[in-house]
C-alpha cells in the first residue's frame, strides 16, 4: 500500500567521509555523502551533502556541494547551494557563488562572490532530472 523507498547504507549509518591531516590527494572526489577533509586535495570535489575543510585542510580546485564549511584554506571555485560558512581562520581566494554566506571576523577572502539564492541543482549527473520553469 506504502510504498517507501528504502534508505541507502549511508543515510542510515549517518558516516561521514574523511581524508586526514597529513594526506595529499591528487584528483577528484565524489561522494554522496557528508566529508571532511583535514588533508590537502589538489583537484575537484563533488558531494551532495556538506564538505568541511578543517584548520589544516586545503583545497586547490574545484567544490561543489550543499553546504560548506572552512577554517583551512581554499583556492579556485565554489559552488554552494546552501550556506557557505568561512571561519576565523578561513583563507579563501578565487570564485565563490552561493546560496547563502558567513564570513567571522578574521576570515581572509579574496574572491568574487555571487550570491544566488534560488539555486536548485548544482551537482552534474546527480542522478535526479532537474526541472526548469518557463513562463
Amino acid at each position: 500500500m506504502f510504498d517507501k523507498k528504502p534508505k541507502s547504507y549511508t543515510d542510515l549509518l549517518g558516516k561521514t567521509n574523511r581524508i586526514v591531516e597529513g594526506t595529499t590527494i591528487q584528483g577528484t572526489i565524489i561522494s554522496p555523502a557528508d566529508f571532511r577533509l583535514d588533508g590537502h586535495l589538489i583537484g575537484n570535489f563533488q558531494c551532495k551533502g556538506k564538505l568541511v575543510i578543517g584548520p589544516a585542510g586545503s583545497v586547490k580546485g574545484d567544490i561543489i556541494c550543499k553546504n560548506c564549511d572552512i577554517e583551512g584554506k581554499f583556492e579556485g571555485k565554489i559552488q554552494v547551494t546552501e550556506i557557505l560558512n568561512l571561519k576565523s581562520k578561513a583563507s579563501v581566494n578565487g570564485e565563490v557563488i552561493c546560496g547563502k554566506l558567513s564570513v567571522e571576523p578574521g576570515a581572509e577572502f579574496s574572491a568574487t562572490c555571487v550570491m544566488k539564492p534560488n539555486i536548485k541543482n548544482l551537482l552534474p549527473n546527480a542522478g535526479e532530472q532537474s526541472e526548469e520553469k518557463t513562463a
